[in-house]
């Protein structure tokens, strides 16, 4: 058995906390410890999971070989080019940075320190998607919607940054090498200094159409996407992790139509994956990247990638805002 590899979390907030929890729990991991400018809320979470709260940041870095960052988007990159700068590997939480020019800095400090700078992109490792992915043949639309209560955590940026950049991830993961070509988003600021509401069009060079609704002023909580291919479409329910695929059945031709309803020419199938914690899976993918094996996280380019992205779609709201209010 391979020894466990020593990592850290800094930033132990909400997010930071359930990253400790589960190096806590990995198999093929030591947590040595944690660390927060919090030094109250450092040492409440190391209680809780039974590991030391460093007083001093570089005194954590001197002993791991990767750890979970979980500060503020705007904290990014100036910790994580001290991180990096150590030596050590990162699974940055997401958006990789607050700029395309700071996403860049990180990539360079981690390709020159030789060591993996993931991004906590979570939806790739929901359930319902990793049920879908067998199925998932040349999509040509996907609608996604991501309706949330307010909350003050991760209003410090729009809600494009703090929710839609999961489905902006999704999209670019299911359509493979297509990139945008048209972008239109309108949105409107109201309980934030920030974007909190945001509908997005965004047409792609090889034909492809993606949809995003993503909301912060919801009484409930909604994470919904339907991906439309040429053999049918798969609905999933992301907050549930289940989903369906309708299937149009074998022989079936739009010229020449057989049966009287839906049923009849299509068969539908339950999307079923085996019962695992996104977040497990995740800090999992990071552990397996940091001993040297498959590397099934998400990359920093892809999070560069989904950032530029959500930067644009930023852009193009604030050229045509659905209302102002600040």
């Amino acid at each position: 058995m391979s020894a466990k590899v020593p990592v850290g979390v800094v930033g132990v907030g909400a997010l930071g906390r359930h990253h400790a929890r589960h190096y806590a729990q990995n198999q093929g991991a030591e947590l040595v410890g944690v660390y927060d400018r919090d030094q109250a809320r450092a040492q409440q979470v190391a209680d809780e999971v039974g590991t030391t709260a460093f007083t001093d940041l570089e005194a954590l870095l001197a002993k791991v070989k990767g750890v979970s960052c979980a500060v503020i988007t705007s904290a990014h990159h100036d910790v994580g080019l001290q991180i990096l700068g150590r030596g050590v590997g990162i699974l940055m939480e997401k958006p990789v940075a607050a700029s395309a020019a700071e996403a860049d800095a990180l990539l360079a400090a981690a390709a020159k320190a030789n060591v993996p700078l993931q991004v906590g992109q979570i939806e790739r490792f929901n359930r319902a998607l990793r049920a879908a992915k067998p199925f998932v043949e040349d999509p040509r639309f996907i609608e996604c919607q991501r309706l949330a209560p307010f909350a003050t955590r991760g209003s410090d940026v729009s809600v494009i940054l703090d929710l839609m950049v999961h489905d902006i991830d999704l999209v670019l993961h299911l359509f493979g090498a297509a990139k945008a070509s048209e972008i239109r988003a309108v949105g409107t600021k109201l309980l934030s200094a920030h974007i909190d509401l945001v509908n997005a069009r965004l047409e792609f060079d090889r034909g492809q159409v993606a949809s995003l609704t993503t909301s912060r002023l919801s009484p409930g909580r909604v994470r919904r996407a339907r991906i439309f291919q040429r053999n049918g479409y798969l609905t999933l329910d992301l907050h549930t992790g289940t989903g369906e695929f309708v299937k149009m059945k074998g022989g079936w031709e739009p010229e020449r139509p057989e049966g009287t309803s839906l049923e009849d020419v299509v068969e539908r199938i339950p999307l079923e994956a085996p019962e695992a914690d996104a977040l497990g899976l995740e800090t999992g993918a990071f552990v397996s990247a940091l001993k040297g094996e498959v590397n099934a996280g998400v990359s920093g380019a892809e999070g560069r990638a989904a950032l530029a992205l959500s930067l644009a779609v930023a852009e193009a709201v604030e050229a045509r805002p659905l209302l102002r209010t600040h």
